[in-house]
């Protein structure tokens, strides 16, 4: 996703709301560049204009007019740190593969704030390829901002709907330090997230998440960034094993999860015992989860971590999980991952209609299991991490498969009847190795003891992330997708 880049002009301290005539020619310019008519998101888009007017807000020139450019912005900041650039490195070292972007044109995105002169972080990891959008922006390009004023997105006390898996404050963190940074794109802004305005376009849709828990933890974000804009009895969550869904009576909208760690069957579908060592998969396999997947209007899809225990997958032979003895194949990690994203795509082209469904994926969500990776030997893993990696100036070796990224990328790049988005969270996340939930979460449905907690070794969780905190971050390139995107063609849907 690309958002026109900023022109030089003004310094810093004068940006500020743009003018009337300046408002209403980027509502237009949505028009114009989208080439659809989006009028009705658009007056949305001018009453948060109005209604921010008085702040210390700016506006993303959406025009390219009378803005700071990144060079003047950098002037008043603090030198960037390294460990960004290290992310942006590892980035390189994959080669062509992963210089492989998703292919969506550019796209203007709703008003955001500029950015204040605080401590960032730069990363140069978001794999445009140079020259093809000439004057716009790689959102996935930038650095990490401290920003006290306007993160979090919502407080974790306000969302009732957090797991305890993941309130981190609520189970003993002491520091609130990982959930006031933001993002920052080198050139331009994130969209505002608003609520009203995502809910406005989720109006009589589904929005689902499908695939592992990372996936899950996403999903528990986007809960939480929207489920204020509706009272307490207009608003539910059911889970009915596999698919938990998240209801807004007033706008008739879902928020859904579903559990498919590998997309396709494997003996890990379970939703709550899944803990298996010895995983399998059958890796053509999907049409069981699949029709679930129908009928969704936004579908956004990952798989990754169910992946890492092991080099090889083991794949059924024929037959089903439970009839013994098993017989299963055994293949490379990244041979059965390209097999199984193979079946995926193949469904999604066959059974998705693109003027109807929206489909994203998204990239691999780092873990942070090896201090050394950012220059701490002595730590245990991301444990007693206060802060993002600063300060690095060697390349961070957290053990990511970008072999994996790589193949996702490609596959979802080759898909031409049903365009995906490929949202590309991986090296803007490596940086964060101060955000996981470690030993402040749950282990078997439980909370830590206090002798597991003094365990970090063993006990702490360094691969899903606290909330509010990262995957926020996610949602809002997501919800940039969505309040960007044409009108759907819409279908008669019954009250859900």
């Amino acid at each position: 996703m690309r958002i026109t880049r900023r022109k030089g002009g003004a310094g810093l301290a004068a940006v500020g709301l743009p003018s009337r005539r300046a408002q209403v020619a980027a509502v237009f310019a949505l028009a114009v560049l989208l080439g659809v008519s989006v009028l009705y998101d658009s007056a949305h888009i001018a009453a948060s204009l109005r209604r921010h007017g008085g702040g210390p807000l700016a506006f993303a020139k959406l025009s390219g007019a009378a803005a700071t450019t990144a060079k003047e912005e950098a002037v008043a900041r603090s030198p960037p740190a390294q460990a960004a650039e290290s992310a942006a490195e590892g980035t390189d070292r994959a080669g062509p593969r992963r210089e492989v972007q998703e292919e969506e044109a550019a796209k203007p995105e709703a008003p955001a704030e500029s950015s204040p002169a605080v401590l960032e972080e730069v990363v140069k990891g978001g794999g445009a390829r140079g020259g093809e959008h000439p004057g716009t922006c790689d959102l996935y390009k930038g650095r990490w901002v401290l920003d006290e004023a306007r993160a979090p997105l919502y407080k974790e006390s306000e969302c009732s709907f957090l797991t305890e898996q993941v309130t981190c404050m609520r189970n003993g963190r002491r520091d609130d330090g990982y959930q006031k940074w933001r993002w920052q794109p080198d050139g331009c802004d994130l969209p505002r997230f608003e609520a009203k305005l995502l809910l406005e376009k989720l109006r009589n849709k589904r929005l689902m998440f499908v695939g592992d828990s990372l996936n899950r933890n996403q999903w528990e974000s986007m809960v939480c960034l929207v489920q204020s804009e509706a009272p307490w009895e207009k608003k539910s969550l059911v889970k009915n094993g596999s698919l938990n869904v998240f209801r807004l009576e007033e706008y008739n909208a879902t928020v859904e999860f579903y559990w498919a760690p590998f997309l396709v069957e494997s003996n890990s579908d379970d939703p709550d015992i899944h803990s298996i060592s010895d995983r399998m998969i059958k890796p053509t396999s999907i049409s069981k989860h699949a029709a679930n997947w129908e009928g969704v209007d936004y579908l956004i899809f990952n798989t990754y971590i169910w992946w890492m225990n092991t080099p090889k997958m083991k794949t059924l032979r024929g037959g089903s999980f439970s009839r013994k003895p098993v017989k299963y194949d055994e293949m490379e990690r990244v041979v059965a991952y390209k097999k199984v994203l193979k079946t995926w795509s193949r469904w999604v082209e066959e059974h998705i209609d693109p003027e109807r469904t929206t489909v994203l994926f998204m990239s691999v969500s780092p873990v942070h299991m090896q201090s050394e990776g950012w220059g701490s030997p002595n730590a245990i893993k991301c444990f007693s991490e206060t802060q993002p990696a600063i300060n690095y100036n060697k390349t961070l070796e957290l053990g990511t498969d970008w072999d994996l990224f790589a193949t996702a990328q490609r596959v979802t790049k080759s898909m031409k009847k049903v365009p995906v988005h490929f949202i590309n969270i991986t090296a803007l996340s490596e940086i964060r190795k101060d955000a996981h939930t470690s030993v402040h979460t749950l282990r078997q449905g439980k909370l830590l003891t206090k002798e597991q907690k003094a365990n970090p070794r063993k006990f702490a969780d360094c691969i899903h992330w606290c909330l509010p905190g990262v995957p926020d971050t996610w949602n809002e390139f997501v919800y940039g997708h969505i309040v960007s995107s044409p009108p759907q063609r819409v279908e008669d849907q019954p009250n859900r």
